[in-house]
């Protein structure tokens, strides 16, 4: 590992690139992910991704060095606790941030062989988005579309409510809802909407569909809930509740790949 640069100055170039990215809620300049947290430094390094620099306060100079000690070609650039904590993404930082390049993965890897893909259909709130991510790892999923007008797979508030799971997660951003039906339809997949429980539109309970097959499932903003282009070509589903009409996204989310996962681990 070579020694670590010391910077001084909130005017360095590199410091004002990683605040523009975290401001802006994206990558920086030249498509770097700002990875804010030890627990995420640790997953992007399991996980293979390339880590090209480590910024370290002054005060966890020595673990942060640790972590990336038999690393080639990853550098660590110190700072003065108070010049990283203006930058710093979060109220209570542990001190680190390390800039990430995510794998960059395509629509065939994420609806190819039986799929298993959730769609963000406006989901704004990155502590939602991530927490779904997180979820569609454990459950299996084959992948996360992020339509245009939800929140950016790059936010640092997504990528930490992530815990690291789109470090390996196939995902996609960008394309809007009338790209994904298409491609969808094209794929043969089938597309799930949740919706809330209503007993003038009633829906498909979400355990009486099957998901065992290749599947696509819809997760609507948290105001407006699945948008037109997709909801027209969907199957409603809804999760049955007792005493609240819908549920937070996340935990929506969570519920239906849940149940995607159980039923798929039934097949013989």
């Amino acid at each position: 590992m070579p020694k670590a640069e010391s910077i001084t100055s909130a005017s360095n170039p590199l410091l004002k690139d990683v605040r523009r990215a975290i401001a802006k809620g994206g990558l920086t300049s030249e498509g770097w992910c700002v990875a804010e947290t030890f627990h995420l430094l640790e997953e992007a390094l399991r996980s293979d991704c390339e880590v090209k620099v480590v910024l370290a306060a002054e005060s966890v100079r020595s673990a942060a060095e640790t972590h990336v000690r038999r690393l080639a070609g990853v550098k660590v650039a110190v700072l003065p606790d108070s010049l990283f904590q203006q930058i710093s993404g979060t109220e209570n930082s542990q001190g680190v941030m390390a800039l990430v390049r995510l794998p960059e993965w395509k629509l065939e890897q994420l609806l190819g062989g039986c799929p298993l893909v959730v769609v963000l259909d406006g989901i704004q709130d990155p502590g939602n988005a991530g927490t779904i991510v997180r979820a569609a790892e454990a459950f299996g999923a084959t992948g996360v579309l992020f339509l245009k007008g939800a929140v950016s797979p790059f936010n640092p508030k997504t990528l930490r409510a992530s815990a690291g799971s789109l470090f390996r997660v196939p995902h996609l951003c960008g394309l809007d809802a009338e790209q994904a039906r298409a491609a969808i339809k094209h794929n043969r997949v089938e597309l799930y909407g949740s919706v809330p429980v209503r007993p003038d539109r009633p829906a498909r309970l979400i355990s009486e569909v099957d998901l065992t097959g290749r599947c696509a499932l819809v997760v609507g903003s948290e105001a407006r809930g699945v948008s037109g282009p997709l909801r027209s070509a969907a199957i409603d589903v809804s999760i049955p509740t007792i005493g609240v009409e819908s549920l937070n996204a996340a935990v929506a989310a969570g519920i239906m790949l849940y149940e995607a996962r159980r039923q798929r681990s039934m097949l013989p």
